[in-house]
């Protein structure tokens, strides 16, 4: 039986290293120099500190920038609002990771409405489709695709 798995998952390094890209040229930026404007990581988050609003709304695609050039899917952010202090602005950017309940069973009831001779489980954060014919199962990867989720998805463990 060939099966292969569906997840969501981020490399924390690649995180790690795309938010250092990003505080190094905000710090060769003419407008940034001075400012204290950085961002920061902490576990599944991302913090855009600032003194000024419109220098949030700046540094936003310098992030996404960095994220993208290091291969981390922009899905995988989740915006917070813009708090407004005197003198300070922060926005917490949330990192999702893991497949929910509830996008599982939208992935196993989208399976099994595709009249194809697969099976879908869920395993924990994860979703194991298998079958007995490849081409099924690339048919399957391709149906998920096309559905264009909130998430990002990685087709892994892909076995004949």
């Amino acid at each position: 039986m060939a099966s292969f798995d569906i997840k969501s998952e981020i490399d924390h390094h690649e995180i790690t290293n795309a938010v250092d890209q990003a505080n190094r040229i905000l710090q060769n930026r003419f407008d940034f120099k001075g400012t204290g404007a950085e961002f920061s990581l902490n576990d599944n988050q991302i913090t855009l500190s600032a003194v000024e609003e419109f220098q949030i709304h700046q540094m936003l695609p310098i992030l996404h920038e960095s994220l993208a050039k290091r291969g981390v899917d922009l899905k995988s952010l989740k915006p917070d609002e813009i708090e407004v202090a005197t003198g300070s602005a922060t926005q917490n950017m949330n990192l999702q990771e893991g497949i929910d309940k509830e996008l599982a069973k939208k992935i196993t009831t989208l399976v099994k409405q595709s009249k194809s001779k697969v099976q879908a489980s869920v395993q924990g954060d994860s979703v194991r489709i298998t079958g007995k014919k490849r081409d099924d199962l690339q048919q399957i990867i391709q149906m998920v695709k096309d559905q264009n989720y909130t998430v990002p998805l990685q087709y892994v463990n892909f076995r004949d």
